[in-house]
């Protein structure tokens, strides 16, 4: 070693040493100011920190969870008197893996003189998946299509519902059983679509769909407006009656089902005459037809751009005649024409008559606006269920007996019958940007269970760990989060006072 070499290396300061993060199972080792993989964790003042506050849900003081606003648009300003009714939510709590220590948050509220205890942590679910609703009668692709995000499967098409196209996003196979990319490319899809962000969606052998929560959906570049007001028989037998007198047949267009009102039983009951129309479809019951057309963008969720395509020839033995009138309307009012037959008795379009106007506006007023809707779906497993109790079953046991309320990120959710606990909670419910994720990969929700205090003591659950609220707020957690006070979205009930209206039900 040379004299300057030397002289360097005796006066130069050792490298920081990196810490090892265990907040999940990738086990970053992370320099000083700079986060994690995940970027929900960082290495700040030589200590392992949790990089987005922990979230305090205010709820207006009287029962019914209305919301207060924000005071300042986000922050907390210190004070740590509790001045409304106020949840300490799963939102930047932190989380308990690897699973073998309390939930970071055990959090002790006296409601209506009964002390109820909330158990809030940060959840890892490797099983869990999106669920989507996408209101239009649109054909967007074929029943277990698959559903692709740049080029990569993220999940299928599932069963139709009623005026809405469904999809199945995520689960485990998508995330581990695939390729990285393929496993990469689901935990961004679902990231975004639970924290409300838009993705394209490209579905073999049909569309290409723009989702957003809350949002309507695009389809093939077309905002979708409307949700139809109901299948073509159904739309029938609402409207029936507005056309009476009016106009002497109506031919409601449906991918599904397909209505005529002189045959369908809401003509017959109010007098509706024959008129010798003929449909090309597979007859189901009177008035209504299956698969008059295979399912398309056009009129009513079929492939037509021409409804006459339907009709086969009329027959004058039961009422068709020259100048007979026919009013074709699809399920959201958007297509519809107006014809009258000529001597051949055939259908020639008219200009539309002002006396069917009323009636097709009122298709479209009774047509709800086209939204998309997600749903998170998980599985609160084993291992996290051992940071609420040290026998986890207890916990599962507990939440199906209704003895314990779980939210996520505050908002109510629906769990499912039989083992475990698997819940479905409404994005748009949660505060905006309340998922996050690890790259295993993985996605990271909020998660809180409320129960009595006693019952939490009987469930073998970390009483040494309870805290108040005015607690949290003052000096945050094992990670020293920092705190923030938001209103609770709108809608959202004050858990602690839901689960003992539960108690006091029960």
């Amino acid at each position: 070693m040379n004299e300057i070499t030397e002289s360097v290396a005796m006066n130069a300061s050792p490298a920081p040493e990196k810490l090892r993060c265990d907040a999940c199972p990738v086990m970053c080792y992370i320099a000083e100011g700079r986060t994690g993989a995940c970027d929900r964790y960082g290495n700040f003042g030589n200590k392992i920190v949790r990089c987005d506050p922990v979230t305090i849900l205010e709820h207006r003081a009287e029962a019914g969870g209305e919301v207060v606003p924000f005071a300042d648009g986000s922050a907390w300003d210190g004070n740590p008197v509790n001045r409304g009714q106020r949840f300490v939510s799963g939102i930047g709590a932190g989380t308990t893996y690897p699973d073998f220590k309390p939930a970071p948050f055990i959090v002790s509220q006296e409601v209506e003189g009964v002390d109820l205890v909330t158990v809030v942590t940060e959840a890892i679910f490797s099983y869990c998946g999106v669920k989507v609703k996408i209101d239009t009668d649109r054909h967007i692709g074929p029943e277990t299509a698959t559903v692709r995000v740049l080029g990569e499967p993220v999940g299928h098409v599932t069963t139709a519902e009623y005026g809405s196209q469904m999809l199945s996003l995520g689960g485990v196979r998508h995330l581990t059983g695939g390729s990285k990319s393929e496993g990469r490319m689901t935990c961004d899809t679902m990231l975004a679509l639970c924290n409300r962000q838009p993705v394209e969606l490209t579905i073999d052998g049909g569309s290409t769909v723009v989702v957003q929560a809350g949002k309507p959906p695009i389809i093939d570049g077309r905002l979708e407006q409307r949700m139809r007001v109901g299948c073509g028989s159904a739309t029938i037998g609402m409207f029936a009656t507005q056309w009476k007198g009016l106009v002497d047949e109506v031919v409601v267009v449906d991918d599904h089902i397909t209505g005529v009102v002189s045959e369908h039983q809401a003509g017959k009951v109010i007098g509706w005459q024959d008129t010798g129309i003929k449909i090309l479809g597979r007859r189901s019951t009177p008035g209504r037809y299956f698969k008059v057309s295979e399912p398309g963008l056009g009129w009513g969720g079929t492939m037509l751009s021409n409804p006459l395509e339907i009709l086969g020839d009329w027959n004058t033995k039961k009422g068709a005649r020259p100048g007979l009138s026919l009013l074709m309307v699809s399920t959201t009012g958007e297509q519809f024409a107006y014809f009258e037959l000529d001597e051949n008795l055939k259908p020639v379009e008219k200009p539309f008559p002002e006396r069917l106007r009323k009636s097709v506006d009122l298709i479209e007023d009774n047509c709800e606006p086209a939204l998309c809707s997600v749903l998170f779906m998980g599985g609160a497993g084993g291992s996290l269920r051992a940071g609420v109790t040290e026998n986890p079953v207890n916990l599962t046991r507990s939440v199906h007996r209704l003895q314990t309320y779980v939210t996520v990120g505050g908002a109510p959710v629906y769990v499912w019958p039989g083992g475990g606990i698997t819940l479905m909670v409404d994005v748009t419910r949660l505060p905006e940007n309340s998922f996050g994720y690890v790259p295993t990969p993985a996605l990271v929700a909020p998660l809180e269970f409320t129960m009595r205090r006693d019952h939490y003591e009987a469930l073998g659950g970390y009483v040494s760990e309870i805290r108040t609220v005015d607690d949290v707020l003052a000096k945050g957690g094992e990670y020293y989060n920092e705190r923030r006070v938001a209103a609770a979205p709108a809608g959202n009930a004050w858990p602690p006072l839901v689960q003992l209206r539960r108690e006091r039900q029960a």
